[in-house]
């Protein structure tokens, strides 16, 4: 189930940008990869590709060896509900919903969020937000929000995990705290990690750093 890309090209038309260009590279699954570079350099735009939440110009997006824009609509929802989390820089909670609520909202799509419930209880004392279960966004401060977010995009216990600078809108301590759950989970659950980042510390947290410059990888550490 390794996400394969091969000569993976993206542009925009108007203006004319090329934002990617001829991405080959695999992540194997199980790991935990960070995509680095300055702003603007793809990072993200790969990201969506890779997570089919954005589609290539060119080239070929390959997961578990099946091509992404083979799948109908209808697969790739549920390809995604079943095996995918994501997790963005901006939170996404639905306002009107509590903690606890917001949490099960993959797997009420599913019609599973009655089975799914203890595992979100699990996830919020994991967080350290148990007490907050009933609370509403705007009664947590940003990092809660931000651990129900990720509660939220683990619910499913997905395969792969996509995050868009999960640190970006959070002070180092809370910070801290996402990146030990993202390492926890890879290591405990091998849950496969992809993560867009500009801080070093958080890079390094990874287990392969892939760098990009203008919309090409110029390495790919370990």
């Amino acid at each position: 189930m390794s996400i394969l890309l091969h000569e993976v090209n993206k542009s925009f038309p108007n203006p004319p940008t090329q934002v990617l260009t001829n991405i080959s590279c695999e992540i194997k699954l199980g790991e935990f990869v960070s995509l680095v570079g300055r702003s603007g350099s793809g990072k993200s735009t790969l990201l969506y590709i890779m997570s089919s939440l954005d589609k290539a110009t060119s080239g070929s997006v390959k997961i578990g060896g099946e091509e992404i824009s083979s799948f109908t609509q209808k697969k790739l929802h549920q390809f995604r509900n079943e095996h995918m989390g994501f997790v963005f820089q901006f939170h996404y909670l639905l306002p009107e919903l509590s903690a606890e609520e917001n949490i099960l909202m993959p797997a009420r799509k599913n019609g599973l969020h009655h089975q799914k419930r203890e595992y979100a209880h699990y996830l919020l004392e994991q967080f350290g937000i148990k007490d907050k279960i009933n609370r509403l966004p705007k009664q947590l401060s940003g990092g809660e929000q931000q651990r129900v977010a990720i509660a939220r995009a683990l619910i499913m216990e997905p395969t792969y995990l996509f995050t868009d600078e999960p640190t970006g809108n959070l002070d180092t301590a809370n910070g801290e705290i996402v990146m030990n759950i993202f390492k926890k989970l890879n290591l405990e659950k091998k849950t496969t990690i992809v993560m867009v980042t500009h801080d070093p510390d958080f890079a390094n947290s990874a287990t392969r750093q892939i760098y990009l410059s203008d919309g090409k990888i110029t390495s790919q550490a370990v």
